[in-house]
């Protein structure tokens, strides 16, 4: 207890000042940093076109596999990103996590869906796009999970019900005594949380961070658009919590994410 978690260990080795920085800042929003990148996507558009040559829709690789895929070798490559604060100590996680949200249906009403998914660091490129595609098909065709059937609870109850339960979670979670089953299942415990925005149409946008939870690092994905040179590209905004790591790490991570992309033969 209070050195111990079951989807986490304890960060010893990061500089005094990171260490420090969770005592200081006890919320993820008193801790906000936002970046924004822009990047090329010609190349990679490219590469989805003869790659999908031929086959059916339901098999095909889309822009969001390479990002998310980018994502989570940039993750493993550097796991100084890959860490939270909890109860005033900084994190390791034991997994690569990415949480993908998206719409149900493009309609007005549709509910938003999210798909947690781990991406182990020796999966192949191919095994990644279908685990991807097979989840999230499987959201679509209302096939619910535990955490939807706990927020359905958490509506039929009081308010202060739910609020005071909430709190509860928050400290047991604090005391690193929140079973891995409850984190395995909530979508709110993860590495990164990606929202697809450019997929309806609209362009990125900074988001705000969760205190449930132990997501770091929120990204939102803009739709593709025509720079006055002619090319194609999207923009990435970076909801990052600063007490995980430094600006210029983050930086480096985030440049090679885009480096990737515009080389996506490096993806495989």
């Amino acid at each position: 207890m209070f050195g111990r978690r079951p989807d986490a260990t304890l960060v010893r080795d990061a500089p005094e000042l990171q260490r420090f920085l969770p005592l200081l800042s006890r919320r993820r929003s008193d801790s906000l940093v936002f970046f924004s990148t822009e990047i090329p996507v010609d190349s990679a558009l490219q590469f989805l076109r003869e790659r999908n040559r031929g086959l059916p829709r339901e098999r095909r690789t889309t822009l969001l596999h390479l990002i998310v895929r980018s994502m989570a070798i940039g993750l493993h490559t550097r796991p100084g990103l890959n860490r939270f604060a909890s109860a005033g100590r900084l994190w390791q996680r034991r997994d690569v996590a990415i949480t993908l949200s998206a719409k149900r249906e493009i309609a007005d009403g549709s509910p938003v869906i999210t798909v947690k998914r781990l991406f182990p660091a020796a999966e192949t490129f191919d095994a990644m796009v279908d685990g991807v595609q097979g989840a999230l098909r499987s959201r679509r065709e209302r096939q619910d999970l535990r955490s939807d059937r706990e927020i359905s609870l958490a509506l039929r109850l009081p308010p202060f019900v739910s609020r005071a339960a909430i709190r509860a979670l928050q400290a047991v979670d604090a005391l690193g005594l929140l079973p891995r089953s409850l984190i395995d299942g909530d979508p709110l415990f993860t590495s990164v949380f990606v929202a697809h925005l450019g997929s309806v149409g609209l362009d990125a946008a900074y988001h705000h961070l969760w205190e449930y939870g132990t997501c770091s690092i929120f990204a939102a994905i803009g739709r593709i658009r025509r720079r006055p040179d002619g090319k194609r590209a999207i923009e990435i905004r970076y909801s990052f919590d600063e007490r995980i790591a430094d600006g210029l790490y983050a930086a480096i991570t985030l440049r090679e994410v885009r480096r990737r992309l515009e080389h996506p033969e490096l993806l495989l």
